[in-house]
């Protein structure tokens, strides 16, 4: 089967942490024996016999757009400024939809790279994300979609169960609504946790916007003392200060918490407000048996068994019980050891992952 990828977001290199779940998509599929995949996304690294579909002044172009933050921050920061880089997006997948006449099924990542398939009739797989719920609320966007997935085959696959309610509802009439949650790569399966630290270790790996920080630094001001260190990674998105007693250390890469961080981390902490699907950074810390403290989000519950394999908190007081919970030892093994083992039957790696994409392929494909 001949299957095009299509993502705008790529890690450049091992050290970029921009895209790295496509990264391990791409490399997963490309190890199905009946896919011949190629890609249309940032230029980077490929796997071993995976081509690339994007020209030259494309490949560039989506450097540049990545460098601008992406076209969720370029929105959000330039609000109608930024529909120049919307128009430019949608003209060249409209182009490379109708450019690539001999791919099977077009694997489409984000609903907002759907729109171009305008005008044609091949199978689709359109990958969805906790952002994309965001378009669904632009005026027109359910019907414009709706038009295009009328013309195809289409499968329609949010990698969380939680999403297929509202897709379902709709978009069910049309399109096969399949949930397809995304793979953890072996590596975080293998982690070793260190038991030897003299601090307590917390980390809090994401972007730094208001929306994704959420009411971190206010509760955490009186948490993260004496034994108890935060240490939080993640590019500045937004105008922000960070205050003195959290320990930050910018941009991270996959390698670096894996060989450094996760081992000796005490547990991963988000208390996000924004519009989550399935945290990847999530599923990986608790593959590596990390417990989980995590704000009260649909998306952070799809994932976490309350007090079993990870820890919801809604109060300031729910937080502070929880760091006190989890800085004992045997709490802390029992919690992380359970969320290791709901990873392994509920999530699987990569693999597992691209497998089940390949019976969607196969599905519309005949």
């Amino acid at each position: 089967m001949n299957i095009l990828l299509i993502s705008t977001s790529y890690p450049t290199n091992n050290e970029d942490w921009r895209g790295r779940f496509i990264a391990d998509m791409a490399e997963s599929l490309s190890r199905c024996h009946d896919i011949r995949l190629k890609t249309w996304m940032p230029p980077g690294s490929l796997p071993p016999g995976v081509s690339d579909a994007a020209l030259a002044e494309e490949s560039q172009w989506l450097v540049n757009l990545l460098a601008q933050g992406g076209i969720a921050h370029i929105l959000r920061t330039k609000g109608i400024k930024g529909m120049s880089a919307v128009f430019g997006l949608l003209r060249r997948l409209w182009q490379v939809f109708r450019r690539e006449s001999d791919i099977d099924v077009l694997h489409v990542n984000w609903l907002q790279n759907a729109l171009p398939l305008w005008g044609n009739n091949r199978p689709a797989v359109i990958s969805v994300l906790g952002s994309d719920y965001k378009l669904l609320q632009i005026p027109g966007m359910i019907l414009l979609l709706r038009q295009v997935f009328k013309q195809r085959k289409c499968v329609i696959a949010p990698n969380a169960q939680w999403m297929g309610m509202l897709l379902e509802k709709k978009f069910g009439d049309i399109a096969e609504i399949h949930p397809v949650p995304f793979g953890v790569h072996q590596r975080w399966f293998d982690i070793v946790r260190q038991k030897t630290q003299s601090k307590r270790l917390w980390l809090i790996v994401s972007r730094l916007t208001h929306n994704k920080i959420g009411p971190l630094f206010e509760w955490g001001e009186r948490v993260f003392t004496g034994d108890d260190e935060l240490h939080l990674f993640g590019p500045m998105q937004d105008t922000m200060s960070v205050p003195k007693w959290v320990h930050y250390h910018g941009a991270t890469y996959p390698e670096a918490l894996e060989k450094e961080w996760f081992p000796k981390a005490s547990g991963l902490v988000t208390l996000s407000r924004h519009d989550e699907g399935r945290p990847q950074v999530m599923i990986e810390a608790m593959a590596a048996g990390l417990p989980v403290i995590a704000s009260d989000l649909i998306a952070h519950r799809d994932i976490i068994r309350d007090r079993e394999t990870g820890w919801i908190v809604r109060s300031v007081q729910e937080f502070e019980e929880a760091i006190s919970f989890l800085s004992d030892p045997k709490n802390n093994d029992q919690m992380g050891t359970a969320a290791h083992e709901w990873i392994v039957r509920h999530i699987g790696t990569w693999q597992d992952c691209a497998k089940r994409y390949a019976d969607i392929y196969r599905k519309l494909t005949g």
